[in-house]
């Protein structure tokens, strides 16, 4: 019974262990999510500023047909 009982401490305190490491992880990749999602909006932003000085580059270019 003692050895039951000593198996089934020893397999909550992994259990815990294994929770404790994935909520950490867990909180960094949220962490991550975040950073990249920032990034992501910075570099729409500079795409979509780009593609306006394009557009405006293209338009001061004199159409042939006239």
């Amino acid at each position: 019974m003692l050895e039951r009982l000593n198996a089934l401490e020893e397999k909550l305190t992994q259990l815990l262990e294994r929770w404790q490491a994935t909520r950490e992880e867990n909180l960094r990749l949220r962490q991550r999510v975040v950073a990249l999602e920032n990034d992501n909006k910075l570099l729409n932003e500079r795409l979509a500023e780009a593609r306006s000085r394009v557009a405006a580059l293209y338009d001061k270019i004199p159409d042939e047909r006239a």
